[in-house]
């Protein structure tokens, strides 16, 4: 499922309300939904945590996008997912570091080894961020 634009303010703010309610009352069981027609859902415990995440993610203005680990992605949207460049996926895949498949002409990516690629180089990422604040502030830049 994907949400292609942030949420409007309007939506944004519902999703605060919703999140404010559902984690207002403490939870000793599995939770439950109260339908209208008095029909209860019993949502298992991962279900309940994704969906108090994509709340969160839009109370915050963020748009939200549910893959399937097994999915298959173009090479467009895992280029997405990683938040780079197609050209830069396509040095990616032919370097060997993110396993891919042809389709006739076509390259297709299973999502959980983008994500395992993304995971992977979230350490570097985040020392190199850490470096460039620590320079930033060095410098007296302000950040």
């Amino acid at each position: 499922m994907r949400i292609e634009e942030p949420p409007t303010a309007t939506i944004a703010l519902d999703a605060r309300e919703a999140l404010r309610l559902l984690t207002s009352t403490r939870r000793e069981q599995a939770p439950v939904l109260h339908l209208e027609g008095a029909t209860m859902v019993r949502l298992p415990q991962a279900a309940y945590d994704l969906l108090l995440e994509a709340l969160s993610q839009m109370a915050n203005g963020n748009a939200v996008t549910l893959v399937a680990l097994n999915a298959e992605l173009t090479t467009y949207q895992a280029a997405e997912l990683l938040n780079v460049s197609r050209p830069t996926l396509i040095r990616l895949l032919d370097a060997g570091q993110i396993p891919f498949r042809w389709v006739g002409t076509h390259r297709r990516i299973r999502s959980a080894d983008v994500l395992a690629y993304r995971r992977s180089t979230d350490p570097d990422r985040d020392a190199a961020l850490a470096e460039l604040t620590q320079q930033a502030q060095a410098l007296g830049l302000g950040y």
